[in-house]
């Protein structure tokens, strides 16, 4: 018998376990939401201190 065979079961969640589970859910994409705005902005304030141009001490190190 191989596990396609079986019959799953389901676990049926309480309504506390839904809204917990829920609240878990929005926890976690306000946390990475959170985290790609930092990680966009700290990409802003890196690039925004090369300079106007690539060249020079900028992105192609042209010296």
């Amino acid at each position: 018998m191989t596990v396609a065979d079986k019959k799953l079961e389901l676990v049926t969640l309480t309504e506390r376990q839904q809204k917990a589970r829920r609240n878990r859910s929005i926890a976690i994409a306000v946390a990475l939401a959170a985290l790609v705005v930092i990680f966009y902005a700290a990409t802003i304030v890196r690039f925004g201190h090369q300079g106007d141009s690539l060249t020079g001490s900028g992105l192609l190190g042209g010296g």
